[in-house]
């Protein structure tokens, strides 16, 4: 009996979660750490199934670049970086849609539609949703041609909001095409700040294989809970933000100057990251927080 009065009190704690989620949209980025394994019964998509059920309009933003680099390494083609970011050429970028769209994605919506949710894929074409522009790379010798990695130019959230509304569950591969049709590999934290921006979303979530921002990276102890707007420069020339935190942080940055409400990083190898993050008192990992003093871009 104690056992079932204690399961009373977790759903008596996460009331007024729920009450106050109604009806919100939340974005989250899974990927990485998050997406290890077999897709059946993860936790994390467990949570965002259990979102849905309860008012929340989840939208889901994947990566996949391990898979495109294992999947390149079987057709003979090595990968290559520069400061971190893939160097795509055609060939490349064919290979990153064919796992991202075709592959990856076609897995997230099943594992989620056999949890008996409703999810819908999509890549940045459908719809126009993602419209993006050639990435300009400045290495530490001058510019860097990337080929098709790009950013994002515009978002056209109307498919996004179509989904949501009635009911589903919409899972989006992060690749984009330009006015010319061009393809595009663009980095999946960056598309998530980005429609949590154009959808005026109430919470960023982007999940992560580590436990949150750490001012001393060598240090464990130094978990920032809360990080301040004001703070993320200092804290990239310090190095202690570097390679794939980066872009992660700055698509916080962007969200909340959008006015998005809240932007968290969260460990997405912790289970049920979302529902401790989103359902209770016990909040974990880093949240970006506007500058305490004047607002969003003080």
């Amino acid at each position: 009996m104690e056992g079932v009065i204690e399961k009373a009190r977790v759903l008596v704690e996460a009331l007024p979660y729920i009450k106050s989620f109604y009806g919100k949209t939340v974005v989250v980025k899974y990927g990485g750490s998050a997406m290890s394994g077999s897709l059946q019964g993860d936790s994390l998509l467990q949570d965002i199934v259990l979102m849905r059920f309860v008012g929340m309009k989840p939208v889901v933003v994947h990566g996949g670049g391990p898979e495109i680099t294992a999947t390149m390494k079987r057709l003979g083609k090595q990968a290559q970086f520069v400061d971190g970011l893939r160097v795509t050429d055609q060939e490349t970028v064919e290979v990153a849609e064919m796992v991202l769209a075709g592959k990856i994605n076609r897995a997230i919506v099943a594992a989620i539609n056999a949890m008996g949710g409703r999810a819908v894929g999509l890549s940045g074409k459908d719809g126009n949703l993602l419209r993006a522009r050639r990435r300009l790379h400045q290495g530490p010798a001058g510019p860097v041609d990337l080929g098709f990695v790009g950013d994002v130019e515009e978002v056209n959230p109307e498919v996004i909001h179509t989904l949501s509304e009635a009911g589903y569950i919409p899972v989006i591969s992060p690749i984009g095409f330009d006015a010319a049709g061009a393809t595009y590999n663009i980095n999946a934290d960056s598309v998530a700040g980005e429609l949590a921006a154009a959808l005026g979303a109430h919470k960023l979530v982007l999940l992560t294989d580590v436990e949150g921002i750490y001012r001393d990276p060598r240090d464990r102890r130094s978990l920032i809970s809360a990080l301040p707007l004001g703070e993320v420069q200092s804290l990239i020339h310090s190095g202690a933000l570097e390679g794939g935190m980066i872009p992660k942080v700055m698509a916080c940055v962007r969200a909340l100057e959008s006015g998005v409400a809240q932007s968290h990083i969260l460990d997405g190898r912790q289970p049920h990251a979302l529902l401790l993050e989103i359902f209770t008192q016990q909040g974990i990992g880093t949240m970006v927080v506007p500058n305490s003093a004047g607002g969003v871009g003080a």
